[in-house]
C-alpha cells in the first residue's frame, strides 16, 4: 500500500527529480512533488514523496529525518490526512462569529 510523506526543510532550489532521486537510495519512489509558490514558481522548502510501500517510508524516515542536505536539517514523517469536511468551507468549524 502507497505511503505518502512531507519533507520540510528542503534547499529552496532543489528540483522535482533532485528530491526523488534522494529518496530513491532508501526505497521506491512513486511521485516526488517540491511545493512551489503559483506566482514565482520558487520553492517553498517542502514537498511531498509517495512511495511504493509503507516499508520503503519507514526505511526513509530512518534514513532521511534530521539530517543534513544542501546545508538544510530535512524534516521528513508521514503525511496527515486532513478530515474531509461535508461542505468544503470553513474547515469544518461550525463556530459563528458575532460581529
Amino acid at each position: 500500500m502507497q505511503k505518502s510523506l512531507f519533507v520540510a526543510g528542503l534547499d529552496f532550489g532543489i528540483t522535482n527529480t533532485e528530491l526523488q532521486e534522494l529518496f530513491a537510495q532508501h526505497g521506491t519512489v512513486k511521485t516526488a512533488k517540491v511545493v512551489t509558490d503559483k506566482y514565482s514558481g520558487q520553492s517553498k522548502g517542502f514537498g511531498f514523496v509517495d512511495m511504493e510501500n509503507v516499508n520503503d517510508a519507514q526505511a526513509c524516515i530512518k534514513a532521511l529525518n534530521a539530517t543534513s542536505y544542501k546545508n538544510r536539517t530535512l524534516v521528513v514523517k508521514e503525511k496527515e490526512d486532513k478530515p474531509k469536511t461535508s461542505s468544503g468551507f470553513g474547515g469544518g468549524n461550525s463556530q459563528r462569529r458575532s460581529w
